[in-house]
């Protein structure tokens, strides 16, 4: 029996038991012809065909035969979807528009799947919105207004929409990759390069306050319970929202100064020292020890609020009391301050709970100099030495 045959023979089988669907050969390919669920409405059927990128010979029947079965399965259980069967040799080549704005949102679907508590839903819901649904917005965007169906180069344009040096950029590209991930697709191979820039690291670096500005803004402020707030995250170098997730109990009097920033929030669990450790006294932190109750009275409940929302209650604080100042100056400030104390990289990473390649990359400018200035220093003492003897 030819393949003609074969497959007339399996169709009069599979019609028998009610199916809709049949094998069809067109030219030297296998194809599945019948009433599928329509791409813009699946409650709307209609004739249509699925392409199976399968030879018409013998063996490419008998892996035709196995997915009409599993297509006629799906459409019984209500849950056959496009996506899963357009072949597409070239992963990075979208064929139809329908195609990428779906897998987006099972991308969107996939990033909640791992949900086990209600803490984790909120730490995520915050995650995607202000990491992922930006971006994931843009690259959408650009999709719909370029003729172009590769997505490699749609990711490429997404990410050179952005700044170069700016952090978003640096974002997109993480968001992307992930992205990229998912949908099983080849990204340049330059990415990692292009994405560069995590704000602090090219010219024009920000203004950072001087330790004398810090004292001077933090005795400006009105309000008791946020120069509370303003003198942990100076002395600390916190995220916004990591003030009111720490342990503050070793600042006391009798206690090490140390406080812990606890597993709650965006980077888990990690222990800070201070510096300048003479703030503590001088910004009154060891009152917080003994009662923390004395940091400003705000939402904190992650079942109902968002650590983005409680962050954005300091920004706003800032910009009320006229600081001139971004809460996020405080913390990079704190990090340069740490160089010149000639604590290790590595250290100065973990306690800013963060990886020790994004904090050489963010302060590359200030860590040059330090080790610059310490190799000129050598230097100088070498000749010092040589010229006494």
């Amino acid at each position: 029996m030819n393949v003609i045959q074969e497959i007339n023979s399996f169709n009069d089988k599979f019609a028998t038991q009610g199916s809709k669907l049949r094998i069809e050969k067109r030219g030297e390919k296998l194809n599945i012809r019948g009433s599928l669920p329509s791409k813009e409405d699946k409650n709307n059927f209609k004739i249509q065909r699925i392409s199976l990128g399968l030879k018409a010979d013998i063996s490419g029947l008998e892996e035709a035969k196995k997915k009409l079965q599993l297509i006629n399965l799906q459409l019984e259980l209500n849950q056959f979807d496009w996506i899963n069967w357009i072949v597409n040799p070239n992963k990075n080549e979208i064929k139809n528009n329908f195609e990428f704005p779906n897998r987006l949102k099972q991308f969107e679907e996939f990033f909640f799947k791992e949900n086990k508590s209600d803490y984790l839903s909120s730490t995520r819901k915050t995650t995607w919105r202000s990491s992922y649904k930006p971006y994931m917005k843009r690259v959408l965007n650009i999709y719909n207004y370029n003729d172009s169906r590769d997505l490699e180069k749609i990711f490429q344009k997404t990410l050179e929409s952005y700044k170069e040096g700016s952090r978003s950029r640096k974002q997109c590209a993480t968001s992307l990759s992930v992205l990229a991930k998912f949908l099983e697709i080849k990204l340049p191979e330059n990415w990692k390069l292009k994405s560069k820039g995590y704000g602090l690291n090219k010219a024009g670096f920000r203004d950072l306050p001087t330790d004398e500005m810090i004292e001077i803004l933090w005795e400006k402020i009105p309000n008791n319970s946020w120069k509370f707030v303003f003198g942990l995250m100076a002395t600390y170098g916190l995220r916004n929202h990591e003030v009111f997730f720490c342990d503050l109990s070793s600042l006391t009097n009798y206690g090490d100064k140390i406080i812990r920033v606890l597993p709650t929030t965006k980077t888990g669990e990690h222990q800070v020292w201070p510096f300048h450790p003479e703030w503590v006294e001088k910004f009154e932190l060891s009152k917080l020890g003994e009662n923390p109750k004395l940091l400003p009275n705000i939402n904190k409940d992650l079942k109902t609020t968002t650590l983005q929302n409680i962050g954005k209650k300091i920004t706003d604080q800032f910009k009320r009391y006229s600081l001139q100042i971004k809460p996020y100056d405080l913390r990079h400030a704190w990090a340069v301050r740490t160089i010149f104390y000639d604590l290790p990289d590595t250290v100065a990473a973990r306690m800013m709970g963060h990886s020790v390649s994004l904090h050489t990359q963010t302060y590359h400018h200030w860590i040059t100099k330090r080790d610059q200035q310490q190799a000129v220093n050598n230097a100088l003492l070498k000749v010092k030495r040589a010229k006494s003897i």
